[in-house]
């Protein structure tokens, strides 16, 4: 179980706010809870190895559960993935390919390399068991609040985390609220649609939230549960790992999306629990969000 803390009051502006912790893992980060679950699905049905795709803490998740289960897990990254998260990979024992212009470029990559191994293909956000593995934060968070809480704000990349996170609370107990990059629209696009929707921006400094294209399965699953998406801006991601790192926190910018969409909030229905991705987050990149937040677009 990861920690349900109080924030500071610094950022909590008044309001009763919670951060639920899924940084404090080994890998810094909460895809694990899905990675595991599905590799042991993979594992049952006699597979040796796992091919996937990431920007970073879905390959380390992915990295992890293989170790964990004796697997091989063999992941593609695009070519500008962030180095932190690529040396997490290589740490655990991963069979690392730097593919691709972009992360979509490296998830084709990846499927036709697993296609020609005949190797499972783990595309994130398409697997059942990753939704139920996230609904264990939902539980989590009902546990030790005592409560449903009254609202979960949860950064929005393909979708899985804030399916499962929003099963696991009872209906019309919790506001479930969505946050996106502005710059990278096309879940909140395809959930206003009611379909999925193309778009031709993916670029956020919020890797995590960087989806280009967005997965069927997800958008039919997450629609009855989202009721809110808000759309941050990059200068909102910076300003939020600042203040976060003012409070003596350090969060990468799909984390620190959280709290960047609390200020869009009128009244949020307390207690607010902000989920909190992960930490992986490049040393220059963080000391520019901290530094110079006014450099980043608006």
């Amino acid at each position: 179980m990861t920690p349900l803390e109080r924030a500071p009051d610094a950022i909590a502006g008044g309001c009763e706010v919670f951060l639920k912790r899924e940084d404090t893992h080994e890998i810094g980060a909460f895809k694990w809870r899905g990675a595991l679950p599905t590799l042991r699905v993979y594992a049952e049905r006699g597979a040796t190895a796992v091919v996937t795709a990431s920007t970073g803490n879905h390959g380390a998740a992915t990295a992890w559960a293989a170790r964990e289960l004796g697997l091989q897990a063999i992941v593609f990254v695009p070519e500008r993935a962030s180095e932190t998260k690529i040396a997490r990979i290589g740490a655990l024992s991963a069979e690392l390919h730097r593919e691709g212009v972009d992360f979509d470029d490296a998830k084709e990559r990846a499927a036709a390399h697993a296609a020609s191994l005949d190797l499972p293909y783990f595309e994130d956000g398409v697997e059942p068991a990753q939704y139920e593995g996230y609904r264990e934060i939902g539980l989590e968070i009902t546990s030790q609040l005592g409560r449903d809480p009254g609202t979960v704000v949860v950064p929005l990349g393909n979708g899985a985390l804030i399916g499962g996170v929003g099963e696991a609370f009872a209906p019309g107990s919790t506001r479930v609220v969505a946050v996106v990059a502005k710059d990278a629209p096309v879940m909140a696009e395809s959930l206003a649609a009611g379909h999925v929707v193309t778009s031709a921006s993916s670029a956020t400094i919020a890797d995590g939230l960087a989806v280009g294209v967005a997965i069927p399965y997800a958008v039919e699953r997450i629609r009855p549960i989202v009721h809110d998406v808000v759309r941050v801006s990059e200068r909102e991601l910076a300003r939020a790992i600042g203040r976060l790192a003012d409070a003596g926190l350090r969060f990468e910018a799909s984390a620190a999306a959280a709290l960047a969409a609390l200020d869009h909030l009128d009244d949020p229905v307390e207690p607010v629990v902000l989920v909190i991705t992960g930490r992986n987050i490049d040393d220059e990149l963080f000391e520019r969000a901290c530094r110079a937040p006014e450099t980043f677009p608006d």
